[in-house]
């Protein structure tokens, strides 16, 4: 009876508690605030949001602490990490450190395959929240956890880890045999009433690898409702969701939909999301008063946390002079100036890509999309960090056998790209650029001679289609090479879904390029110039 005094006490003298939150999400490996094409300081990287986590722990040492996925690929750091086998993933080591309370694997923690992925599991010191990915048969997680519970000063904290089910549209079936990917939507459905049913939370967290398919504020369709990303749905369709941790678009949002208060932090550690759950205590419970989310990013003069970047510096170091090292030069000029102009006519370095894939098929036809924004093409010095800067993702290629059909059909999907503007000029299509740019999503053929034009309606701007300097038959069969996220049909590429894959090629692209580069030598700057974009009315 005693004790039950003294905690009655102690309850009803504190009855007010504001928790906090931070979420990371799609760090991609980037742990220095570096640019690796440039060398150059900028304000992202972990290491500067580790300051922020120092900070806020100064003033709330009880928060709650975790990544929404994509931790382990796309920086140099990362690449060389897993390429030359570091002991502990550098990305990994960081984590531990800052003594994160949980992880949801995003759709790149797969890229390497299961065994790498099972040995950073292993080598961290939090667990892996994932309720969707069982293995086939078998109802089970596959791996980690779904879900973990914090009690912070009483108050108890539920967090559900799930990703986004489309990873078998990307990713090379060998890198995830045997699992089975559920539907993320029905998965939350099932576990957040079983949780607030069997643990009875105080807060319940959805951490989630995947976004919003619709618009925050009007709820309207703001890409195809492929099942990709389902942030949205869990908002409005699942009942008992406090907080919602989104990620996998690269967007910076902060806000509440549906009376779910949701935060997304950009990628490459742009920021750092924070929530803050006041509850007051009544009548013998917690209850959840306000919440606020923002967004804290890593400006100006904050300097990085030097006790965690110590603790990659000298592989680092490493990454840095191996990204220096020549692999060969150019003959002639495969720089690449304007992302859109290289989308409008045919460019030397796509060409190259193209029979680049070609040759390691051993086929004729060939499709590939400039990756990002700032590919800077080759110079003519060509060394691994121009590979890298130009590759930043590990795609891997497949053929698949399509018909005259198909290839007009993507290629009139390809056309969606772009559009006309008020002014007549051609512009990217808005659908492209929001809710998150997807410029990759632009395909330029190599193999064929096309032509499309804008000024026609989409379905109808394939103006020009010749396979061998003849007209391509809709029943003509070809062996296509393309990377894999295409060939699942990634990118709205519905026509590609279920084709037969004749190949597949499981070295990642960058891989190819620079073994080419490196058998070659010298790589000359040619265009056939066998495609281009026209605006003809």
């Amino acid at each position: 009876m005693k004790m039950e005094a003294e905690f009655e006490t102690r309850n009803t003298t504190k009855t007010k508690k504001t928790i906090t939150l931070l979420a990371t999400s799609d760090i991609h490996g980037y742990l220095y605030p570096t640019n690796y094409r440039t060398r150059d300081e900028v304000d992202l990287g972990l290491g500067k949001l580790a300051a922020i986590i120092r900070e806020e722990r100064r003033q709330d040492p009880d928060l709650l602490l975790l990544d929404n996925g994509d931790i382990i690929q796309g920086s140099p750091l990362a690449a060389y990490a897993i390429k030359h086998g570091a002991e502990v993933h550098p990305a990994i080591e960081a984590l531990n450190a800052l003594g994160y309370d949980g992880v949801v694997p995003g759709n790149h923690e797969f890229n390497y395959g299961l065994e790498p992925l099972s040995k950073i599991m292993k080598d961290s010191s939090f667990p892996w929240l994932s309720a969707g990915i069982t293995m086939q048969g078998s109802s089970e997680p596959a791996f980690g956890q779904p879900y973990l519970i914090k009690m912070i000063e009483g108050i108890k904290i539920a967090v559900l880890g799930v990703t986004t089910h489309y990873v078998p549209n990307w990713e090379n079936p060998a890198n995830i045999q045997g699992l089975r990917f559920h539907n993320t939507l029905a998965t939350v459905k099932e576990w957040v009433p079983r949780i607030r049913m069997e643990e009875q939370p105080d807060v319940m967290i959805v951490a989630y690898h995947g976004g919003f398919e619709r618009d925050l504020r009007t709820g309207e369709a703001a890409e195809k409702l492929t099942g990709e990303n389902q942030g949205y749905a869990m908002c409005a369709d699942v009942d008992g969701i406090d907080v919602l941790i989104t990620g996998h678009q690269h967007r910076l949002l902060a806000g509440e939909v549906r009376g779910v208060t949701i935060i997304q932090p950009g990628c490459n550690g742009q920021a750092i999301g924070k929530v803050s759950v006041e509850l007051v205590h009544e009548q013998g419970q917690w209850t959840i008063r306000q919440k606020r989310a923002e967004l804290l990013k890593p400006d100006g003069p904050l300097e990085a946390e030097t006790a965690v970047l110590a603790l990659s510096r000298e592989l680092e170091e490493r990454t840095q002079r191996w990204l220096d090292e020549p692999i060969g030069r150019t003959q002639g000029d495969m720089t690449l100036d304007s992302p859109l102009g290289c989308r409008l006519a045919e460019h030397p370095f796509i060409e190259f890509v193209n029979r680049v894939q070609m040759e390691k098929a051993g086929v004729t036809v060939s499709c590939t999309a400039l990756l990002h924004e700032e590919s800077p093409g080759f110079g003519e010095i060509i060394t691994r960090r121009d590979v890298l800067a130009n590759f930043v993702y590990p795609n891997t290629l497949a053929v698949l056998r399509l018909t005259g059909r198909d290839i007009r059909a993507a290629l009139e999907q390809t056309a969606c790209y772009f559009t006309v503007g008020k002014d007549g000029d051609l512009e990217v299509n808005p659908v492209y650029l929001e809710p998150k740019a997807q410029h990759y999503n632009y395909d330029m053929w190599e193999g064929i001679e096309y032509v499309l034009n804008v000024a026609k309606p989409e379905g109808s701007r394939v103006i020009r289609l010749l396979y061998e300097g003849a007209e391509l038959s809709d029943e003509l069969e070809l062996d296509v090479v393309m990377n894999s996220y295409r060939a699942g049909g990634g990118g709205d590429y519905d026509m590609f879904r279920g084709k037969e894959v004749i190949r597949e090629i499981s070295a990642d692209t960058a891989d190819l390029v620079e073994e080419y580069i490196g058998r070659h030598m010298t790589i000359s700057a040619l265009c056939n110039n066998n495609w281009k974009v026209v605006l003809e009315p």
